[in-house]
């Protein structure tokens, strides 16, 4: 992240425990980056602060936020870590816009706020595109992540009315051997039992976990880009590819086939979303120069697999 002359850069990030958040520090940490984790229990550390995504306590929030030169927003539960109850559907609903909005009215609230806010966000914005390809120009889909996406991000907004740039991070699989929804295919892949999930023909947009942290750090330094970015590789692949890719790499048979009636009845409502088609291209990433270093499928689950 570089300087302008004004003060050095200090970020701060939710949901620094996480897949994405923890490598985000340790590369800002590696670049010489101060880096002030918020979290939502009493503080352990020196580089942590606590924020109450309720909104409750706004005042600990602003106090979390003075200070820094960026905030990067990546807390959220996890989208399938449990099955879609409805008291789970309002947990995924809650922890991503109630904690949006209280980050948003904080920054709002400062007098110096931070220059800019990436704010998490995901390709569920676009519902099942099928074999259409979408860039960040699509419109919102239907269902329920779609909905969830759309006023996820639309709690940013008070940010980006008091002129913070604001970025939303719709982002794709993220593809890394343990951690997310592909980490949980490592372990199936090397024991044998990996295979193509319903007709295999939904696309699947992935990025690397390395390009994933570059592009991070590649929109706190750009001052011209705001509003949706997506961050997925530029080459979706169908399941049916993906499953073939992992075979390949892992050097494991992927001859099972996870049929779509069997999927439903695993795990319910979201099974939708798995057996969805998302052909999500990385438009304003490209355009404004990025360079990836895995563009391909292929190349990501190598660097993945190859990860110590």
């Amino acid at each position: 992240m570089g300087e302008d002359g004004g003060m050095p850069p200090r970020v701060a990030v939710t949901g620094s425990s996480g897949l994405i958040g923890s490598a985000l520090v340790r590369s800002l940490h590696a670049a010489g980056v101060d880096v002030r984790r918020l979290v939502r229990r009493e503080p352990r550390a020196a580089d942590e602060a606590r924020w109450d995504p309720s909104g409750r306590r706004q005042e600990q929030n602003a106090a979390a936020l003075d200070g820094c030169t960026a905030l990067v927003h990546l807390a959220g539960a996890g989208v399938g870590a449990r099955r879609w109850t409805a008291r789970y559907k309002r947990e995924l609903r809650d922890s991503r816009v109630l904690g949006t909005a209280a980050l948003a009215a904080a920054l709002a609230s400062l007098a110096d706020p931070p220059r800019v806010f990436l704010c998490g966000s995901a390709i569920g914005y676009y519902g099942d595109t099928g074999e259409r390809a979408v860039d960040e120009t699509a419109p919102a889909g239907t269902g329920f992540l779609a909905e969830l996406c759309r006023d996820w991000e639309a709690a940013a907004r008070p940010a980006e009315r008091a002129g913070v740039r604001t970025v939303l991070l719709r982002t794709g699989l993220v593809v890394a051997r343990s951690g997310g929804a592909w980490g949980r295919l490592f372990p199936l892949f090397r024991a044998g039992l990996g295979g193509r999930l319903g007709d295999g023909r939904q696309f699947w947009s992935a990025i690397s976990l390395h390009d994933h942290v570059a592009a991070l750090r590649f929109l706190l330094d750009r001052e011209a880009l705001s509003g949706p970015v997506n961050l997925t590789g530029p080459h979706p692949v169908t399941n049916r590819e993906a499953t073939a890719v992992m075979s390949r790499v892992l050097r494991r048979p992927a001859f099972l086939h996870v049929p779509a009636p069997l999927l439903r009845l695993a795990l319910g409502e979201f099974a939708g979303d798995v057996l969805g088609s998302q052909r999500v291209l990385p438009r304003r990433l490209l355009d404004a120069g990025f360079r990836f270093a895995h563009p391909t499928v292929e190349e990501a689950v190598r660097a993945a697999a190859a990860r110590r």
